[in-house]
């Protein structure tokens, strides 16, 4: 029995090493597998042939470059800096500005004293229209000027040559009491100018009124209490000359003498007929001034 056991476990052990061995030497191949693949490319040529159509024989056809090709963009774009280019030198014949200025004035008040010069300042526009290729020009401007004062008669600080009382025609007593010119004054211009390379100079027909003040004591219920004021209100002509420079494409600057007569000179008050300076008297008037103009327009 014991016999039987030892002889079948040698028989199992046997086997399944033999089974092991077995499985231990067994192994698995890779097997790669390679196609040629030819791949054949095909050309096309072509060769133009004669043909023959009942004797005609058709030339070879053949593709010529063109000679000339029109760009209608860079035309336009060329004609358009050729126009551009064009206007910039043609000077324009309508311009328009602004200027601005400070200078000197001198009045005469009578025959035989003339007052200190005044300083003042200036603001104005002007538009001008050439003529004759543009050598000649119209020039039209309108300005404002302020003038400070340059004397200050006031009766209850000194003795003035206007102190004292003055009568109307009805007889109505008034009292002088100051009198400051310092004045705002109002000009139209008219100016002819010949244009020579950036020199202009020029000669003009003005008009102006200025607005002087002169203070009087009034009466009022017959009794001198009341301040008024008496006030120039008239139209003057006078002349210019001067000068005008181009510095830059767009800066002109100017120098200027004016001149005006004031004929008749008078200072009124609706309320009072009265007359302090005499009948058919001239005062003199001249100013010299500095100027620098800016040409609004486009050149």
């Amino acid at each position: 029995m014991i016999f039987r056991k030892t002889v079948l476990l040698l028989v199992v052990f046997t086997v399944s090493l033999s089974f092991a061995q077995h499985r231990k030497k067994k192994k698995v191949d890779t097997v790669y597998v390679y196609e040629k693949v030819i791949v054949y490319d095909t050309v096309y040529r072509f060769k133009p042939l004669p043909s023959r159509l009942k004797g005609l024989i058709l030339p070879e056809l053949k593709v010529e470059e063109t000679k000339f090709v029109r760009n209608v963009y860079k035309e336009e774009i060329d004609r358009q800096r050729v126009s551009r280019r064009a206007q910039l030198r043609r000077p324009a014949t309508f311009l328009y500005g602004i200027e601005g200025g400070a200078g000197l004035k001198n009045t005469s008040w009578d025959t035989g004293n003339s007052g200190n010069n005044q300083f003042g300042e200036h603001l104005g526009l002007w538009a001008s229209k050439s003529f004759f290729n543009n050598q000649f020009s119209v020039q039209l401007s309108a300005n404002v000027y302020h003038w400070n004062s340059s004397f200050d008669l006031d009766a209850n600080k000194e003795d003035t040559f206007l102190n004292g009382y003055y009568f109307t025609k009805n007889n109505q007593p008034l009292l002088f009491q100051r009198f400051n010119n310092k004045h705002f004054e109002y000009s139209f211009q008219l100016k002819f100018m010949y244009d020579w390379k950036n020199i202009r100079p020029f000669a003009g027909i003005l008009v102006n009124r200025n607005t002087y003040k002169m203070q009087f004591l009034v009466p009022e219920n017959n009794v001198l209490n009341r301040l008024d004021d008496f006030k120039s209100n008239q139209a003057n002509l006078g002349f210019a000359l001067g000068l005008q420079y181009r510095i830059l494409r767009r800066w002109l600057v100017s120098a200027e003498y004016q001149q005006y007569a004031l004929k008749n000179f008078s200072l009124k008050n609706a309320d009072f007929d009265f007359e302090i300076f005499k009948t058919n008297n001239t005062f003199a008037e001249r100013k010299i001034s500095f100027g620098i103009s800016y040409i609004l327009s486009k050149l």
